[in-house]
């Protein structure tokens, strides 16, 4: 059996826009176990993203509970919960967010050293990594001599460099075309397979949530399976 990794129970998240209440999350429950592969999918404004940020310890519920291995999200303190979001946690976005002036081994190396690995170590890694994800004769090329589907692996390696046990893809192939979508679906899954990391994706696309074992149905902030 899967090893048990996050529990969440009653999740609700309600943002306030000028005189507007609006209401994103109304109860949802999720179990992730070590390994999972489970999509997210709705249309835009249902929920997905804002589901992502909470179980990744970047937003908080306004009601309802996170449990990650038996521990409260709650009541980490916000060094715990740094901690959580930097070796736990790993976060891919459609928009990549890699740091313009850096390359491509100096954005993955980062969120290591943020953790203080130690700068050979995390240096060491870092060209591993982007080696594995098809980047190796890329190491010293910033973001703007990199497509997208390049910096979309760069992320996808900074994602992983501190081995967490959980990562988190919001439209990871939102930005590209079908062809180099469909071949980062496919590191995805195999990283997946091989760190026995549980994977939970965000997608609007039918054919990127066809392949998780798991398809999570968002509608109007509420899970149907």
């Amino acid at each position: 059996m899967n090893e048990p990794l996050l529990f969440a129970h009653g999740l609700k998240k309600t943002y306030i826009i000028g005189s507007r209440t609006l209401e994103v999350l109304r109860g949802v429950d999720l179990e992730i176990s070590r390994g999972d592969f489970v999509a997210l999918r709705g249309a835009s404004g249902t929920g997905k993203s804002t589901l992502l940020h909470l179980i990744g310890g970047l937003d908080t519920p306004n009601a309802g509970e996170i449990i990650f291995r038996g521990q409260k999200l709650s009541e980490f303190s916000e060094g715990k919960l740094t901690d959580f979001r930097n070796r736990s946690v790993g976060f891919v976005f459609q928009s990549y967010h890699l740091l313009p002036e850096l390359t491509a081994l100096e954005n993955v190396c980062l969120t290591a050293r943020i953790a203080r690995v130690p700068a050979a170590a995390a240096k060491k890694r870092a060209a591993e990594l982007l080696a594995r994800v098809g980047l190796k004769d890329r190491l010293d090329h910033k973001p703007s001599e990199l497509s997208g589907g390049e910096q979309q692996r760069v992320a996808i390696a900074r994602a992983l460099i501190n081995e967490p046990v959980l990562l988190l893809a919001d439209e990871p192939t939102g930005n590209l075309d079908s062809r180099t979508g469909g071949e980062i679906m496919e590191l995805l899954q195999s990283l997946r397979t091989e760190n026995q990391t549980a994977l939970v994706i965000a997608t609007h696309d039918a054919r990127v949530a066809a392949l998780a074992p798991r398809v999570i149905e968002l509608v109007d902030g509420l899970m149907q399976t």
